[in-house]
């Protein structure tokens, strides 16, 4: 990669670390929601996947069935997800985001995107159309990076 290509992404990177920052000093549910890194991870599995089971959920994360199962214990105490029979096989329990655990993902993903509406209302229209192209572009990479 040519140098100019490395500092533009370098540039670019350290933009959104900031942007980062200056989202996180604003009030989020994200950080009100006092949730741990893993219940969190939890709930955005399952907002992605509809319902998992604990298997899919270790696998997922990356650690044991018995700590999942004290994750969702918790959750399920938070009021955040739910636990039912698979209707395909009775063994098999599946976790299900509640419409408590649906709205914090909701309210998570729609203060983030505040955040940026509200940056680009003072964009001009010029510099929104570029940031556009640009958008669709990483869009378009990203979907042939990870299918």
């Amino acid at each position: 990669m040519d140098v100019e290509r490395e500092d533009l992404i370098q540039r670019i990177t350290q933009t959104q670390r900031d942007l980062g920052r200056f989202f996180a000093q604003h009030q989020s549910p994200l950080f009100s929601s006092n949730l741990t890194m893993r219940q969190l991870k939890v709930v955005m599995l399952l907002s992605v996947t509809g319902s998992a089971s604990g298997q899919d959920l270790a696998h997922g994360l990356g650690v044991g069935l018995a700590t999942v199962t004290g994750i969702v214990d918790r959750l399920v105490g938070h009021g955040l997800v739910t636990r039912r029979e698979d209707p395909h096989d009775r063994r098999v329990r599946r976790v299900e985001l509640t419409p408590a655990g649906q709205r914090l993902m909701t309210d998570i993903s729609e203060a983030g995107l505040e955040h940026y509406r509200r940056i680009m209302q003072h964009l001009d229209t010029d510099t929104l159309r570029a940031l556009d192209h640009a958008i669709k572009r990483i869009h378009e990479v990203a979907e042939k990076l990870f299918p």
